[in-house]
């Protein structure tokens, strides 16, 4: 009786108490938990065309590290910076294997999970407080929801707190001409936190840029703009693949000179004194503004395409046997 009892319960009050926007840890945890299986596929499947993205971004050039004290590590590594993707793949798999594709996994197969978690939950839980609150919502532009943008760049922010001391290890691992070379713990305790105000800038563009094209995605699904066979059954979104890969090569596509200027700051290979806006002006006189787009967009769609697959999955499942309302923002 008393099971019963608590099922009828679940399935007429919680969804009353949700459409009224009331805040719920289940769903909240359920959202979280699905953000952490994103980052762990992402990290599987994508770290072999991100490590080569990251190695043509983070190698220097000589003219943004060859002041009187420049290192000879970053010396060394200029004539690098201008090879392909093919030549980097090549390079790496042929001196070290599958293992130097995956350089950096471990910090990112951990931090990963939680900074796709940070993410989506925290993105969640602030469009939730924003209609708890009964926050005005405008349509910028005629099209973009403002309470969407605003949980996107919570979202960002929240995923930048995650990334920033594990992306620093990641890259790191990542950008070494010496595979053999250990971070000091005096490296670490003076530069973990290199490159922190424009990691932060490009997760709130990334990810509130994402979390847009989504809801702008579902308008135009909704409006019969986009193919059907991109869309799902009822023809209120992209399927989960599409959803992943198209909005998130759209979001990096915003962001990615950001995205290059992150990897320098935090790679080790440039001058400490080289500033954001100094290395910014350095890769537009030198046409890397986007270095390492095509490893880029190639894995956000492989990587992304799938880890949407697996979280829409995780959230439908887990929200149906829980009885709960799901509360993403997908």
């Amino acid at each position: 009786l008393r099971p019963t009892t608590i099922k009828k319960m679940t399935t007429t009050t919680k969804p009353e108490s949700e459409s009224k926007g009331g805040s719920s840890i289940i769903p909240n945890a359920i959202t979280f938990f699905a953000g952490a299986s994103y980052g762990l596929i992402t990290v599987i499947i994508g770290q072999p065309l991100d490590t080569i993205k990251t190695r043509m971004q983070g190698l220097a050039l000589s003219s943004s590290s060859s002041s009187s004290s420049a290192s000879a590590s970053a010396l060394a590594s200029s004539s690098q910076s201008q090879k392909s993707a093919l030549f980097v793949l090549h390079e790496l798999y042929g001196t070290e294997g599958l293992r130097g594709l995956y350089r950096g996994g471990l910090p990112l197969l951990v931090g990963g999970s939680f900074m796709r978690s940070a993410q989506f939950g925290v993105s969640a839980e602030a469009r939730g407080f924003l209609e708890r609150n009964n926050v005005p919502k405008y349509k910028l532009l005629g099209t973009i929801n403002s309470n969407v943008l605003v949980a996107g760049i919570a979202g960002g922010v929240g995923r930048a707190v995650v990334e920033i001391p594990t992306d620093f290890f990641k890259i790191r691992r990542q950008v070494q001409l010496d595979s053999n070379k250990k971070l000091t713990w005096n490296v670490v305790r003076t530069q973990i936190l290199d490159g922190s105000l424009v990691t932060m800038i490009r997760n709130t563009i990334l990810f509130a840029s994402f979390i847009v094209y989504v809801d702008l995605s579902k308008q135009a699904c909704g409006a019969g703009l986009v193919p059907s066979v991109l869309c799902t059954t009822n023809g209120d979104g992209l399927t989960p693949f599409a959803k992943g890969a198209v909005c998130s090569n759209m979001a990096w596509l915003t962001c990615w000179p950001m995205d290059v200027i992150k990897t320098q700051r935090q790679s080790g290979n440039y001058e400490a004194s080289a500033t954001a806006v100094t290395l910014l002006a350095d890769n537009w006189k030198s046409g890397r503004l986007f270095r390492g787009l095509l490893p880029g967009l190639l894995r956000s769609t492989i990587a992304n395409g799938s880890s949407m697959v697996v979280y829409e999955s995780v959230q439908s499942e887990m929200s149906n046997y829980f009885g709960v309302q799901r509360k993403d923002m997908m």
